[in-house]
């Protein structure tokens, strides 16, 4: 079976860095221990290798498509949505009361990791139904959680989030769909929703669809939205109705073809009925919990999909025999042996920058996740800053294993050469699967607007303080290594650049210039990505030097010398790039901005 994950990194992770069994000594998980988890993560990744990632490939041949009025999907799609509810993964960590785990998110995100790298055309069918289910938990009513939540988390209906109009996109301030209230306490819905992930198919016996839309009177904007559960099958007396929810066709995408993306219309024969789900015109706050959610999970997929072709790529470097290294002391090349690529430098370089960004960007995904486990259940004294800090992250974790994940993938192929760019050769569907992840769930353009436009500024910058100092915690546990000083330095001068990039885009904020302010949020997002990740890195790299130097080593020597190495790779060729964006951010020119009467694009 092809490598298409580390365990040992990620154990190295959870245990180590993220020390995650800690979380068991808190009231919700004080059922579980790490031995528990790790036996989890163990029988995940033994179906993943035996039932997800063989059939990666013929995800992608089958797709999903539109024809006689149904979408067809590979039917590996009901294997893998009964085995998730009949193994309890899709309520992993749901209460008890309702049929879950309790298991931590942090541990949720992981197994997650092993299954998406596998085969990322799955994973999304039980993800949404976790997510829909979890908001009816949350702020549906005991009647709607008893109907629908215990065959959502059995693997037998699918869950979806419904926001996307055809004339909106993601300005959801347009939203025209529609709720009329009906005697009975339900509401009568219309509209289309597009771009509907896992919307439809033969595998569930039904779907629970929670759509945004706007009751009959509600105020303009997304101040008018509410939130509702539309089944395609409503239950009545005991058997499913069809509930007038009509799946007009499936978005055929360049990757992620086993996964379905469907366009739905709602109430064209006048019998769509809906539930609320929250109070009304509030649907957009509480649709921000799945949302939220559904940003860590894609930056988690696209971290490992990134993960699965570097295993890939770096399989090929080890096998594939091409040219000599130079030599040194004046032979000549023919005397020397052909060689393997992984030992030309330049191969080298492109396999360290994927693992760099592979495993960093796993690392900020799963501390968001533990960030998220103590926002809920921590200490109370903690909970809103673990809140606010999750809250900073999420834009970050969104944005940045699904930039520089294609950027990865892209070197992974060069590697491979005219095979990288050929259909035999698994790299150039990880390279199309993972083209969407900038675009799910709010694109890198909206959540960096939402990171330069509210979260380093929430609270009056509090939140960025706690963030920074975070970040100085881990400078002061690196500078009591000699090696890793310098290192040390760099973060401490890079937050420094972050610190005063910011300070002067504030001054446009502070003077109205609020366009200004924003214009250039996406490179900003690159800056503070940046840094964070090489706060991640410096992290890993101190844990790494003082199990070397303590002895307290669980996996070999030459893995913890790798994680230093790889963040001194980091370091040296990622992190000085933050220069050129404060550059650019702090430019007196003002090129983006529209101007009156001025046709420059034209």
């Amino acid at each position: 079976m092809a490598q298409y994950m580390s365990m040992d990194h990620l154990r190295f992770l959870l245990y180590e860095v993220l020390e995650v069994d800690k979380l068991c000594e808190l009231p919700r998980f004080q059922d579980h221990d790490k031995e528990g988890f790790d036996i989890l993560l163990t029988s995940v990744k033994d179906y993943a290798d035996q039932f997800m990632y063989p059939c990666f490939r013929e995800c992608d041949e089958k797709g999903a498509y539109y024809e006689d009025g149904k979408i067809i999907v590979p039917e590996q799609v009901g294997e893998y949505m009964k085995a998730s509810g009949e193994n309890g993964t899709i309520g992993m960590t749901f209460d008890y009361e309702v049929g879950g785990m309790q298991l931590p998110h942090v541990v949720e995100v992981s197994c997650g990791h092993i299954a998406e790298a596998a085969n990322n055309h799955l994973t999304g069918y039980s993800g949404l139904t976790n997510g829909s289910a979890n908001l009816i938990v949350t702020f549906g009513s005991q009647e709607l959680i008893d109907t629908y939540v215990p065959n959502m988390l059995a693997g037998k209906w699918g869950g979806t989030m419904c926001l996307t109009e055809p004339q909106a996109g993601s300005s959801l301030s347009d939203i025209v769909a529609s709720a009329k209230l009906n005697d009975d306490g339900s509401y009568s819905i219309e509209g289309q929703k597009i771009f509907i992930s896992g919307g439809d198919h033969e595998y569930s016996e039904n779907f629970v669809h929670l759509v945004l839309a706007r009751i009959e009177g509600a105020p303009a904007g997304t101040k008018g939205i509410s939130l509702f559960v539309v089944p395609k099958h409503r239950p009545e007396n005991g058997e499913l109705v069809p509930n007038d929810v009509v799946t007009a066709g499936d978005f055929q995408k360049m990757g992620q073809r086993g996964y379905c993306t469907t366009h739905l219309v709602f109430g064209e024969e006048n019998n769509c009925k809906g539930w609320l789900v929250g109070p009304e015109n509030k649907g957009l706050l509480c649709m921000f919990q799945m949302m939220n959610a559904a940003r860590i999970d894609v930056g988690t997929t696209a971290a490992s999909v990134a993960s699965a072709a570097y295993y890939a790529s770096l399989q090929y470097a080890k096998e594939r025999p091409q040219g000599r290294r130079i030599q040194s002391g004046g032979a000549k090349k023919g005397d020397a042996p052909q060689t393997t690529i992984i030992n030309h430098p330049d191969v080298r370089r492109m396999l360290l920058l994927q693992k760099s960004i592979v495993e960093g960007s796993l690392s900020l995904c799963l501390l968001a996740a533990k960030y998220q486990d103590l926002a809920e259940h921590g200490p109370e004294e903690t909970r809103t800053m673990y809140h606010d800090l999750l809250e900073l992250l999420t834009p970050m974790v969104k944005t940045f294993p699904a930039e520089k994940g294609q950027v990865a993938i892209s070197n992974g192929l060069q590697i491979l050469g005219g095979y990288g760019y050929c259909s035999e050769f698994s790299l150039q569907q990880y390279y199309r699967d993972v083209r969407i992840m900038t675009i799910y769930e709010g694109t890198t353009g909206i959540q960096s607007l939402d990171l330069l436009g509210r979260k380093v500024v929430a609270k009056n910058g509090e939140v960025m303080k706690n963030f920074t100092k975070e970040i100085i915690e881990t400078i002061k546990a690196a500078s009591n290594y000699d090696d890793l000083k310098p290192y040390a330095e760099a973060l401490k001068n890079a937050s420094k650049t972050l610190e005063s990039t910011l300070m002067h885009l504030l001054q446009f904020a502070m003077s109205g210039e609020h366009e200004r302010y924003i214009s250039d949020a996406s490179i900003f997002m690159e800056l503070m990505s940046t840094v964070t990740i090489a706060w991640q890195w410096l992290h890993m790299a101190t844990i790494a030097k003082t199990s070397l130097v303590t002895g307290n080593t669980h996996l070999s020597t030459e893995f913890y010398e790798n994680k230093i190495h790889t963040m001194k790779f980091y370091f040296k060729y990622e992190l000085p790039k933050i220069k050129g964006h404060m550059e650019t951010l702090k430019h007196q020119d003002s090129l983006t901005i529209l101007e009156e009467n001025k046709t420059i694009l034209a």
